[in-house]
This record gives C-alpha cells, sequence and structure tokens, in this order.
C-alpha cells in the first residue's frame, strides 16, 4: 500500500475517531465537526509523522523522475540525445 493511502486513511481514522469521542457530548453537530477536525488535524501532525515523511519521500521521488523523463526527452527532441555508435562497435584496426 503506498504511503499517501496510508496517511490518508490514517486521518480520515483520527477524524472518525475523535467524532465518535465527541458524539455524547451535547453541542451543535457543525460545531463537532469543526472541533473533530481540527483535534484530528493537530493529533495527526504528532502521530502520523512517519507516513507523512514516507509520503513527502514517494512524492519527491516521483518528482525527480518525472524531472528526469523531462529533460531526457526535451534534449532527445531537440537531437542532443544522439547515441554513440562508436562505442558498440570493436576497433577494427
Amino acid at each position: 500500500m503506498s504511503a499517501a493511502v496510508k496517511y490518508t486513511l490514517g486521518r480520515i481514522g483520527l477524524f472518525v475517531l475523535v467524532l465518535a469521542a465527541l458524539w455524547p457530548v451535547d453541542m451543535n453537530v457543525f460545531l463537532k465537526l469543526m472541533v473533530a477536525l481540527a483535534f484530528s488535524a493537530a493529533a495527526s501532525f504528532f502521530l502520523l509523522r512517519g507516513w507523512r515523511d514516507e509520503m513527502a519521500e514517494e512524492m519527491a521521488a516521483a518528482a525527480e523522475r518525472r524531472r528526469a523523463e523531462k529533460e531526457r526527452l526535451r534534449s532527445a527532441l531537440a537531437g542532443e540525445d544522439q547515441p554513440d555508435d562508436s562505442a558498440d562497435r570493436p576497433d577494427s584496426k
């Protein structure tokens, strides 16, 4: 499972957990949702740090792969990416 999916499910799980804890409290439903959102966001900052860092690393690696592929395609379209045929052929002296 990708880190982004784990982190997203963790955030949703924390929200549901905090909302369930607030459910018996006598207050407006909209206020319960807002408090649950705020507390779950704060809790996820500390509790889900590892998954968040893992997700950030995956996203950075994907961005680097896209950047390298974009540069490779750019140079190929510009004609700068010419294969060196002399390296593949044995010297015929």
